[in-house]
């Protein structure tokens, strides 16, 4: 299984950027799917998850910035961020619970891509 993050980039406090990340390879089903990230210096954290039910749930920090959706058919999660400040920025990972014949149900985390927010 591989994903593939997208979308990272600079921009000014309240601009928007779109994160993207697909999955491929051979799996039987994606169930939960999510983003997180790790500011500097902290720990990673959850940002938002969806469900394979369209259910979603959202950190505080970004209640009413952020949108995760997710596009079944494309193996895809995306991440609207709306209102961005200079504290979101951080590496931003995709996180997929899949399941396959041969490993049965993991995570699995994609590589990272860097949003930063400038004041």
């Amino acid at each position: 299984v591989q994903l593939q993050a997208s979308g990272g980039g600079l921009v000014q406090a309240g601009g928007s950027l779109r994160l993207s990340c697909v999955a491929s390879g051979s799996f039987f089903s994606i169930n939960v799917m999510g983003w997180y990230r790790q500011a500097p210096g902290k720990q990673r954290e959850l940002v938002a998850v969806i469900s394979n039910g369209g259910s979603t749930n959202y950190a505080d920090s970004v209640k009413g910035r952020f949108t995760i959706s997710r596009d079944s058919a494309k193996n895809a999660v995306y991440l609207q961020m709306n209102g961005l400040k200079p504290e979101d920025t951080a590496v931003y990972y995709c996180k997929i619970v899949v399941t396959t014949i041969m490993r049965g149900m993991y995570e699995h985390w994609g590589q990272g891509t860097l949003v930063t927010v400038s004041s």
